[in-house]
């Protein structure tokens, strides 16, 4: 009964998701003016939320963050259901020395997956945490870099959400800022060592990101998540999204945020994974 009632609070919370990112499509103009910080003069703000805008495109910056990634996956599964997931990926940079950081992004998934098809079950709950950290030069110039360990505990609370396995791997970023552009990737690898799942975990990540970003604190952005998983057969490893969306970083009664909406098509993927996702992403911001 209690698996019941989550999994219908997961899916109304995935639907309010859907509809706020509908909203942000058509009307984010008329959000953004009728909530801007009066006390702010328009150029000052406008310049303030370009520089956010970069900070936030940057996985090293010196800025303390808590994104709401959602993904709608749809097509999944013979009966082409839709799966939510919402990433909760707080980052934190701690100070180290006058050169170093350390870039601390933890990422829980939230989940609901409904039966994919007859016979199978349906699960809504917390996935494996995440934490990654990189270090980082404090002070970078030109390319900007960092390095370090990921690890992943398996918290998920069904079996269906996790792999049940404690993995762990090297992780690492590099990105240019130039001008109004911000393009870079991010990539890490990661190995089973311990745990009950059945299956062990060999998984390649890369998220590679070019954005372009506007005086106004409006963007473009394309970032999209590549995969592999080298535990399935040749012909089922690789999933390649392809896509574009637009974004923006406003004030709202003196917080800043950052949203942004974009489509992915996956060219490649294997046999009855998602066929195009959504993203919507709602990160407060909290700079010094």
């Amino acid at each position: 009964m209690m698996t019941l009632i989550t999994a219908q609070r997961l899916s109304l919370v995935s639907r309010s998701f859907a509809q706020i990112s509908l909203a942000f499509a058509l009307s984010c103009c008329d959000i953004t003016a009728s909530f801007a910080d009066p006390t702010e003069p328009a150029a000052r703000q406008q310049a303030s939320n370009e520089a956010l805008a970069k900070k936030t495109q940057n996985p090293v910056s010196d800025l303390i963050s808590v994104p709401l990634q959602n993904n709608f996956d749809f097509g999944v599964g013979p009966e082409d259901k839709m799966v939510w997931m919402m990433n909760v990926q707080p980052v934190v940079p701690v100070r180290i020395s006058e050169d170093w950081n350390i870039i601390t992004r933890t990422i829980l998934p939230v989940m609901n997956v409904p039966s994919l098809a007859p016979g199978l079950d349906s699960a809504a709950g917390i996935g494996d945490l995440n934490p990654i950290f990189f270090l980082s030069p404090a002070n970078p110039s030109g390319f900007i870099w960092g390095v370090g360990p990921t690890m992943t505990f398996p918290t998920a609370t069904d079996s269906l959400l996790g792999d049940g396995k404690w993995s762990a791997g090297p992780a690492g970023v590099g990105l240019f800022m130039e001008g109004p552009w911000v393009i870079g990737a991010l990539a890490h690898q990661q190995w089973s060592f311990a745990g009950w799942g059945d299956r062990a975990v060999n998984q390649f990540l890369t998220q590679t990101f070019i954005n372009y970003n506007f005086p106004t604190g409006w963007y473009i952005t394309s970032s999209p998540i590549i995969t592999g998983d080298f535990e399935n057969q040749k012909g089922n490893q690789w999933t390649v999204p392809l896509g574009v969306g637009v974004g923006k970083v406003h004030k709202y009664f003196g917080l800043p945020i950052n949203m942004n909406l974009a489509p992915y098509y996956n060219v490649v993927t294997p046999d009855d994974s998602a066929s195009w996702q959504v993203r919507f992403t709602l990160a407060m911001l909290f700079p010094e």
